[in-house]
């Protein structure tokens, strides 16, 4: 008996499904990409529950015929290339002939089109493939394609669907990725019946301010400098960040020919531009633009089509980087060598600006680690062992146990002191104790945020005047998800309109700087796509960290008296929760190392 046979379209489709549309992004991205092959100059995006419900497209486009829109949801159907051969001239974003066909087999489909020299349009209704019903329509110029219940006949795809904000998020990213090479095209999008975002047609620089301007009190696109070169083998155009302007939430986009792409061999030679201007974990934003030849690249690699394929890339490579070196250079970027020979070094100062008691801190009535002695003379006590540091140290959870356990059984002789404003030191029986002035004021504070996420208090400060916090249409939901929890941890805040957000009062350990300054790190730094524990811990870390004591601080004997009394008191106070070493000890036998 023979055993092998071809599937059925409508099997095929599902699989075929599998790679073209993953999620409610994946079909958007593919309907946006057909309106603007239509030469759309308007589209309009609605969707509700994150793409679940309802993915729409409405666009003013040339429109389709009656027998143009049937044959669209045949598979390898397609108007943009012929042969083989039109492979290597693509200008349009589509090409395969499969997305129409993979969107129809795994969800309920109705369009409704019309060509300008068509008195009636056409609608179809097509549901897992299967043609529902297909008759004229009165309808404007142009196409309405609506995408019902995604994945209703695929129940394990749907399954695996994230949350609402995360699908969310990733709409929005595919949507960037084609808004920004298309700033002549008017785009609006419209999620739960609220309008997210509405892009007036203008230039690159007008939509990138557009897209990603919410973020702060300046002009986004003050921080970028403008790239231009124009060769035999391509054209570069666009904006790179200014090296002061770097950091760890950034925008880097790459486009060619009207097309978004991936390409890390490029990223290198943008980060190679920046060598000796940023340092660390830190990155710079960039808008990148190139055209080019298309017979020079190949975009058949990916059902995607973000991964392309250059004939030149050593060439391009070179070209990227002399422009953006070029770029920093002639605007004065690059900075200058300072041979100051003061041999002054000044400590690096945080964000904090007072050490303030934080509440609901239990301290046993009975502990009191402080006794009181001759004080021993420490001055200048470094430079005799220049070989101290505080690096933190890659210790297992038993070892740190270990460690803790000497510790709890440490005493000191006399009361903590302050040394070069970033460490407190005392004098115990195996020797000097070193305590990180902010790492430990963070863990105090870090203790005390998660007791009030965990029993829902909420202590805060009013301020006389609100602050307002704007931010882009991605950051809304991602705030929104949050807004409890802050709550909890002494923001007070409403939501003021579609991107902003009203701060009426802020957590009692900050003024109103640091507060609205933590704000946006929470907001760049927590991760909601972990799980609900993970993430407030790691916003309560994350505002530890801006409100604890700053570096350079002086602190009177009260107060280091307090947070010593605090720090002790906590379960575990060697580490932070993010694994940085808060104590040291400089023993007996690491002295005598210093002397032989």
């Amino acid at each position: 008996m023979d055993i092998i046979h071809l599937l059925p379209d409508s099997v095929a489709n599902q699989i075929a499904a599998g790679e073209v549309i993953q999620r409610p992004a994946s079909c958007i991205k593919e309907l946006v990409e057909n309106s603007l092959d239509a030469g759309a100059t308007r589209i309009q995006i609605i969707i509700q529950d994150a793409g679940r419900t309802l993915l729409q497209v409405v666009d003013n486009g040339k429109g389709m015929s009656e027998t143009d829109v049937r044959m669209a949801f045949e598979r390898h159907a397609t108007s943009k290339i012929q042969q083989a051969s039109d492979l290597f001239a693509l200008r349009t974003m589509g090409f395969r002939g499969e997305a129409l066909a993979s969107i129809c087999a795994v969800a309920q489909v109705e369009v409704q089109t019309r060509r300008e020299e068509d008195e009636v349009g056409t609608t179809l209704e097509i549901a897992g493939s299967s043609v529902i019903r297909q008759e004229p329509i009165q309808c404007p110029v142009g196409t309405n394609i609506k995408v019902k219940n995604l994945f209703f006949n695929v129940p394990v795809r749907r399954k695996f669907l994230k949350t609402d904000q995360t699908e969310l998020r990733n709409i929005l990213t595919d949507f960037y990725r084609v808004a920004l090479v298309y700033p002549k095209v008017q785009f609006t999008l419209v999620s739960q019946d609220e309008i997210l975002l509405e892009l007036p047609a203008g230039t690159e620089k007008q939509r990138i301010e557009a897209i990603f301007g919410k973020s702060g009190k300046h002009a986004y696109t003050e921080q970028f400098v403008h790239i231009e070169s124009d060769t035999e083998l391509v054209s570069i155009r666009g904006f790179v960040g200014k090296p002061e302007s770097a950091g760890k939430n950034v925008q880097q986009y790459f486009f060619v020919n009207g097309r978004y792409m991936r390409h890390p061999y490029f990223h290198k030679a943008v980060m190679t531009a920046y060598s000796g201007m940023i340092q660390g974990e830190i990155m710079p934003s960039y808008f990148i633009y190139f055209d080019i030849n298309p017979e020079s690249i190949d975009v058949n690699i990916h059902p995607t089509k973000t991964e392309i394929k250059f004939a030149d890339e050593q060439m391009v490579f070179q070209i990227l980087l002399a422009t953006v070196r070029e770029a920093l250079g002639k605007f004065n970027i690059a900075p200058s060598i300072d041979f100051d020979t003061s041999g002054k070094i000044e400590m690096p100062v945080n964000r904090g600006q007072s050490l303030a008691t934080p509440p609901h801190i239990a301290t046993p009535s009975s502990y009191n680690p402080f006794r009181t002695q001759a004080k021993p003379n420490l001055n200048n006590w470094q430079t005799l062992y220049p070989s101290i540091d505080t690096k933190e140290q890659d210790t297992s959870l038993g070892e740190q146990s270990q460690q803790q356990a000497l510790f709890d059984e440490e005493f000191w002789h006399d009361e903590p002191q302050q040394f070069a404003g970033k460490y407190i030191y005392m004098l115990t029986s195996r020797g000097l104790m070193f305590v990180d002035q902010h790492r430990a004021h963070a863990c105090v504070l870090y203790d005390t945020y998660v007791r009030q996420m965990e029993l829902k208090s909420a202590i805060s400060q009013q301020i006389l005047f609100p602050e307002v916090l704007d931010v882009t249409a991605d950051e809304v939901e991602h705030v929104r998800s949050m807004m409890d929890s802050l709550r909890q941890v002494g923001y007070d805040m409403e939501q003021l309109d579609k991107t902003s957000f009203s701060i009426s009062g802020i957590p009692p350990q900050m003024d109103t700087t640091q507060a609205m300054s933590a704000l946006r790190h929470m907001i760049e730094e927590v991760d909601l796509s972990a799980v609900e524990k993970q993430w407030k811990q790691q916003l309560a870390m994350t505002l530890a960290n801006d409100a604890a004591v700053a570096y350079g601080k002086t602190m009177i004997q009260k107060e280091m008296n307090e947070l010593i009394d605090h720090l002790f008191a906590l379960k575990s106070y060697l580490w932070t929760p993010n694994g940085k070493r808060v104590v040291y000890m400089l023993t007996d036998e690491e002295l005598k190392k210093n002397f032989t």
